[in-house]
């Protein structure tokens, strides 16, 4: 059984990361403090090298490759955001990369990809099996970097929660909720482990797009359940047939619960996103954003932290969100 990532890991983490990311700082908004209540702590990383937090997640698991590992290269599946921070980590090593990505990605997502010198393999997200695309690559050699059931991959998404409980104490605050957006749940389990680290009475809630509810449904049930197939979401980061085992296995100890939101919601959360915050995040990396209108979660009189995980959107999609209004 693969050991679950910890405290200590998260700070390993945060060494190699020194000096490499952004120490995405934390925003509020009076008009957003108005609407719900209570004060709102918003922490950007759509600010981060390659505009999402999947930067750290994928350095500091190319940082734990031997130096043997990585010249054999490393290979990846990704709707963008991870494929963008493996094909960053793999150029700052010199290292080969292939990403396969959904050829339904967004159009911006795979031309950064290919500007940061990865090889794009396009699949079909509904019909092609992930790691049967990949599979040649690694039969090759080539060294998997998974998007999120990885403990480095963890330890490295964890690295938010260090820095937010930090800057949360710097302001004098106690956290009574924090936020995440959440796909497999890397995102989430990693920075859930920090966040009970630092204050295990701070709930941690994670937010997935309607349909694709899998870690909401799995912690009701107790186990691992899949997403039924068929449908779509403008949520195109976080999209994932069903949680991570490791990420679970974090994810049903730490979480006070999960939370679908629908289109419409994101949508309108990016919205607001841009009017109160003057920040550009992508659908799905403002989910969390759009749960606190869901009612599921206490906010009059609280302090409550929401992570804004991505700001990587076509420029179509966004005109449209925006146009909608």
């Amino acid at each position: 059984m693969t050991t679950l990532p910890g405290i200590a890991d998260i700070h390993a983490a945060a060494a190699r990361l020194s000096g490499l990311i952004a120490e995405t700082t934390l925003i509020e908004s009076l008009e957003l403090n108005k609407r719900f209540g209570g004060r709102i702590l918003f922490k950007p990383e759509t600010l981060q090298r390659t505009g999402s937090f999947k930067f750290r997640g994928a350095y500091n698991k190319l940082s734990s490759l031997s130096e043997e590992e990585r010249s054999r290269g490393v290979v990846a599946f990704s709707s963008g955001n991870h494929a963008q921070g493996v094909a960053a980590a793999a150029a700052m090593f010199g290292v080969k990369a292939v990403i396969a990505m959904p050829a339904d990605a967004p159009a911006m997502k795979i031309a950064n990809v290919r500007k940061m010198g990865a090889e794009v393999v396009p699949f079909d997200r509904f019909r092609d099996d992930r790691m049967t695309v990949v599979r040649p690559y690694m039969d090759k050699g080539m060294v998997l970097v998974p998007p999120f059931d990885d403990p480095a991959i963890i330890a490295g998404q964890g690295t938010i929660g260090l820095e937010l409980m930090r800057q949360a104490k710097a302001l004098g605050v106690s956290l009574d909720a924090v936020v995440i957006p959440c796909g497999g749940g890397g995102l989430t389990s990693g920075i859930s482990i920090a966040v009970k680290d630092a204050s295990p009475a701070t709930a941690v809630w994670a937010v997935e797009p309607e349909h694709f509810d899998d870690t909401r449904r799995s912690l009701i049930e107790g186990k691992r359940v899949s997403n039924e197939p068929g449908h779509s979401s403008i949520c195109d980061a976080i999209l994932t047939a069903e949680p991570g085992a490791i990420t679970f296995e974090i994810n049903r100890k730490n979480l006070a619960g999960a939370i679908a939101v629908s289109d419409k919601a994101a949508a309108q959360a990016v919205r607001d996103a841009m009017a109160h915050l003057k920040l550009v995040v992508e659908p799905g990396g403002c989910v969390a954003l759009a749960a606190l209108s869901s009612g599921e979660i206490e906010l009059s009189g609280k302090c409550v932290a929401v992570v804004l995980s991505g700001g990587n959107v076509d420029f179509t999609t966004y005109a449209e969100i925006m146009a909608a209004a």
